[in-house]
């Protein structure tokens, strides 16, 4: 595996990578790498000839300072895990490298960024476009990795690609899980044991939630959720809500789903930390 820092490298052993007729896949990642990450670079793996990781924590989505100083950072760990798994480059740049300027460029994202995670989080989402169209123009790609933990994020990762008009297939991988149905997630090491012992049970409401849901309403089910999660000691519920799984608008009736099964999408505080999940109902 190749540790690359520098951004003209990277695109010169990507074009390189393309002119001898090989698939390119990017796994976008902010490190602190585990078993979800490892996830999304297996099937890379499958799918693709060359298969590039990046490790960077983006500061442009940050809209919280002390979450971007608290953000784990493992980087030598992270280079094991990446070798052992067959990475052709991992791409690690610094800040500088990334943002030699400003990057004032500002994504009409539309309605898939209004809502959730939008309001709760302002600027995050531009973050998110302005770092990965970087990271798409550099290394061009013909297949990008994601997540669905950050179900959101997919939606208006699709958006800036079409706005951008890059030529990439985005594939969505389901979320990883610990056996007590955690969703695994890099900040998951910041949880105190005591919230470790109660944040499995976000992903067990959830679950319970489905069966709830085939014979209440969505306003009813919103609500079994949120009363079920607030009335556990520790958590706090930021919002939770269900919505149609492309435009990420919230529905009122559960056949308002036009475009397939709705979601339900969540973040809670647990403790100091804040965790996202969702699930399909």
């Amino acid at each position: 595996m190749e540790i690359i820092r520098k951004t003209s490298v990277l695109s010169a052993l990507t074009a390189e990578a393309k002119a001898a007729g090989k698939v390119v896949g990017l796994v976008p990642t902010m490190g602190a790498l585990h078993a979800g990450h490892l996830s999304l670079i297996e099937r890379a793996r499958r799918e693709c000839d060359f298969v590039v990781v990046s490790v960077f924590v983006n500061p442009t989505q940050f809209n919280n300072a002390n979450d971007l100083k608290t953000y784990p950072r493992t980087e030598e760990a992270d280079c094991k895990l990446l070798t052992s798994a067959g990475v052709d480059v991992a791409f690690i740049p610094t800040v500088e490298e990334m943002y030699p300027e400003p990057d004032t460029r500002v994504f009409d994202l539309g309605e898939v960024a209004n809502v959730m995670e939008g309001p709760m989080r302002p600027g995050h989402f531009n973050g998110v476009a302005q770092v990965v169209s970087k990271l798409f123009s550099m290394v061009n790609p013909d297949k990008a990795y994601f997540g669905e933990k950050d179900f959101q994020q997919i939606a208006v990762i699709r958006k800036m690609v079409k706005l951008c008009g890059f030529n990439i297939e985005i594939v969505d991988c389901p979320i990883k899980r610990e056996d007590d149905g955690l969703a695994l997630s890099s900040r998951n090491v910041r949880l105190t044991e005591n919230d470790r012992k109660i944040a499995p049970l976000i992903y067990k409401t959830l679950v319970e939630s489905v069966t709830f849901a085939k014979s209440h309403s969505v306003a009813e089910t919103q609500k079994f959720v949120t009363d079920t999660l607030n009335a556990i000691d520790g958590f706090e519920v930021e919002y939770y809500e269900i919505v149609d799984p492309v435009t990420m608008q919230p529905i009122e009736k559960w056949k308002d789903s036009v475009n397939g099964a709705p979601h339900g999408c969540i973040t809670v505080y647990c403790g100091d930390v804040r965790l996202i999940d969702n699930i399909k109902y």
